[in-house]
């Protein structure tokens, strides 16, 4: 199928997505690095609503169509969550360890299944009871792994960072089951990269810049472009696939998890990061019950 052929892809992405955030974000400053992610995100997509405009793009997968103002509106409250989701997120990657981020992100699509149960109405089968059962205790043991490091899941606010970007990206993907329902990737893509590069230069100018000499100084780094880059063709992959006829959101969502193998990879070999034996267990635990949820959502 190719929608799952397409999430596969996204995932493997989203492992180098993380890896070069993780790296752009060493001793460097959160909301200019963002900015950047989401400038080079919307000028990458900018093209394509230009050249679709003037009809220089024809109908297919590269159009963006016009939009009305209802519709621009559902795409703004998309990206004040994915931004949300975000600011979360980077700040919880400069703190902490990749192969303690990634893990705890792994476990999204347990998050995107309660809330299909509570808004949806759907109801778990047993092998989802189980996955989200087995993701609960890696996530316990995975607090453990990090008392090891000195990070105290109660009491560390990073961590609170990073459960709370990986509750707003589950309400995220919630939120795109309801988009993709009658919208186009590359419309819903293309225009919440740019009201989200409009949101953060905001942020910057207000918040940023004016205290930037009393905080962590910006550094540019190479490894910024490549942030927006993987994650551009990552989403458009994962759009892409959702668009499919007969993708289910709760499918995709977890094969993009997949991606923890890949960032974790990276934080292990590249990174060198500490007690990995304990936090391969974890994961293990994570990817195990992200199978029994994929077996329940078949």
């Amino acid at each position: 199928m190719m929608w799952v052929a397409l999430a596969f892809m996204s995932a493997a992405l989203l492992g180098c997505y993380d890896f070069f955030k993780k790296v752009s974000l060493k001793d460097n400053a959160v909301l200019p690095v963002l900015f950047l992610n989401t400038l080079f995100s919307a000028l990458l997509f900018l093209p394509f609503i230009l050249l679709s405009g003037s009809g220089v793009i024809g109908e297919g997968m590269l159009y963006v169509p016009s939009a009305d103002l209802r519709t621009h509106l559902f795409l703004m409250l998309k990206a004040v969550i994915v931004l949300s989701s975000w600011i979360c997120g980077y700040f919880a990657m400069k703190h902490l360890p990749i192969t303690i981020v990634s893990p705890i992100q792994a476990t999204r699509p347990v998050m995107v299944l309660l809330g299909a149960l509570l808004i949806f109405g759907e109801q778990l089968n047993l092998y989802q009871w189980i996955g989200v059962s087995v993701a609960i205790v890696s996530f316990f043991l995975l607090g453990k792994s990090g008392k090891r490091e000195g990070i105290d899941f109660r009491r560390n606010k990073w961590v609170a960072f990073v459960v709370a970007a990986a509750m707003l990206g589950a309400a995220s993907a919630l939120y795109d089951k309801f988009l993709m329902s009658f919208l186009q990737p590359m419309l819903v893509q293309s225009w919440f990269n740019i009201y989200q590069s409009v949101i953060m230069a905001a942020i910057v100018l207000l918040l940023w810049y004016p205290t930037r000499k009393k905080t962590t100084p910006f550094k540019w780094r190479t490894s910024i472009l490549f942030i927006s880059l993987f994650l551009g063709v990552a989403d458009f992959c994962y759009f892409s696939a959702l668009a499919e006829q007969g993708a289910l959101i709760a499918v995709v969502s977890m094969i993009r998890r997949g991606s923890v193998l890949v960032s974790f990879a990276f934080g292990a070999m590249v990174l060198r990061e500490k007690n990995l034996k304990s936090k391969v267990f974890d994961l293990l635990l994570i990817l195990i019950g992200l199978f029994f949820l994929y077996l329940g959502s078949k």
